[in-house]
């Protein structure tokens, strides 16, 4: 499971892609690492405050 995108990390992504010029491969992996860790993180906050996960 990931959250969706935000628009500050498609902002981000544009930028990388087209003005920074980096490996696309490594901007995509690294946009689907980042989102897996943030709903990672999410889960963690809400298990320990007991609220019931989804």
């Amino acid at each position: 499971m990931m959250i969706g995108y935000t628009v500050p990390e498609i902002r981000r992504l544009l930028a990388a892609l087209f003005v920074r010029h980096h490996q696309p491969k490594h901007i995509w992996w690294w946009s689907r690492w980042r989102r897996r860790r943030q709903h990672q993180a999410r889960l963690s906050h809400y298990k320990r405050r007991g609220y019931p996960l989804r």
